[in-house]
């Protein structure tokens, strides 16, 4: 069964669409920032398609080599020009290159390369001078989103290869690259990028759209059993979060008709909410036995114990943390993770569902 949930319009994202379309309109490069499922990569893709400019993205955490990460631009190059005329200009263009458009290939042409070890630097210099050579030919804007971009120093590890990307980051003109992390690293600030940061979606951004797609499937929220409230409550503005309890919701009441027909009840609210992280829990105890202690130990006394300061020696104190450096380290590393909401959203954890289990967890 399909699922109705998934909204065909960006929610609540106006303003920062409409940052992304300037900025991208200007020639500049930019970050997007907030904790993963709060929607950055579906931003993105909203902009480009607002702009008609082509798009592709490109995971640095799924790449553990050089080899891994030209396979992944290659293939998104071809994805995003893959209308016969664009592959004439890139079959044109790779008669000067070490490598070849193979055509043979389905159920789309290909860029390949002979194995060479350690022959790979000329390929990476060539493909990342590809976007702007098509963004010139065929007059169009190219947005480039590099999520996880830390983590190509886990195999570039002096650096050779980010330096090089930084240096076309800043030298492209009908390309801009859009950086996706979760908090903007010192590089990025002192290279004067843009940063827009994504915060959690309103309750009044939220409720007209559950309400319309539940309307639409047949249900609504009891008015008497303050179920929307708890809904909303429950995913904290997290849109990801928000999408994922909505279709269980719908699949359980297409299973089990509610009680009145129509009608979502609290209570079933909040028993899907059970359901759901129950499902989670191997992964969401794999999440905790991998943090060292010390960060378990904050992450699981900022879900009993929610607080703006938890640095104040009270806090400290009641929870048994580690004092100065050590518990700043923590929560520093925690937001990095994504994990937690830094100051400006008051130390909260970021993931509703990993939030609703540690709570039931520890009680």
């Amino acid at each position: 069964m399909l699922n109705p949930f998934l909204p065909d319009v960006l929610m609540g994202r106006e303003a920062e669409l409409q940052q992304v379309c300037d900025l991208v309109t200007q020639d500049r490069d930019f970050v997007v920032t907030g904790v993963p499922g709060i929607g950055r990569r579906t931003l993105l893709r909203a902009a480009a398609k607002r702009l008609g400019a082509r798009w592709l993205e490109i995971d640095l955490l799924r790449c553990r080599s050089a080899g891994q990460f030209l396979r992944l631009l290659a293939d998104g190059l071809i994805s995003a020009f893959a209308e016969p005329q664009e592959l004439a200009k890139i079959q044109q263009w790779s008669l000067s290159q070490p490598l070849t458009l193979d055509r043979s290939l389905s159920p789309q042409p290909r860029l390949i390369w002979p194995p060479a070890p350690g022959k790979d630097w000329p390929l990476f210099e060539g493909l990342l001078s590809l976007p702007q050579v098509l963004a010139e030919a065929l007059d169009c804007q190219v947005v480039i989103g590099f999520h996880n971009f830390p983590h190509i120093r886990s195999w570039d590890r002096q650096g050779r290869w980010e330096s090089h990307l930084r240096q076309e980051i800043q030298r492209q003109s009908r390309v801009s690259y859009a950086l996706v992390a979760t908090v903007a690293e010192p590089w990025m600030t002192a290279s004067r990028l843009p940063v827009i940061a994504l915060a959690p979606l309103s309750d009044t951004d939220l409720q007209p759209w559950i309400i319309s797609t539940l309307a639409t499937a047949g249900l609504k929220f009891d008015p008497d059993s303050q179920a929307l409230e708890l809904f909303l409550s429950y995913v904290q503005g997290h849109i990801n979060d928000a999408l994922t309890l909505a279709q269980r919701l719908w699949l359980i009441c297409n299973a089990i008709a509610p009680d009145p027909p129509g009608l979502i009840q609290a209570y079933q609210v909040h028993n899907t909410m059970l359901t759901l992280v129950q499902d989670l829990d191997v992964t969401f105890e794999a999440l905790l036995l991998l943090l060292p202690p010390t960060q378990a130990r904050v992450l699981e006394s900022l879900a009993l114990d929610p607080t703006d300061s938890p640095q104040s020696s009270a806090y400290i104190k009641k929870h048994q943390l580690s004092r100065g450096g050590g518990l700043q380290g923590a929560l520093t590393s925690l937001e990095e993770k994504g994990l937690i909401y830094g100051p400006q959203f008051s130390y909260r954890i970021a993931l509703p569902l990993l939030d609703f289990w540690l709570r039931q967890r520890l009680r």
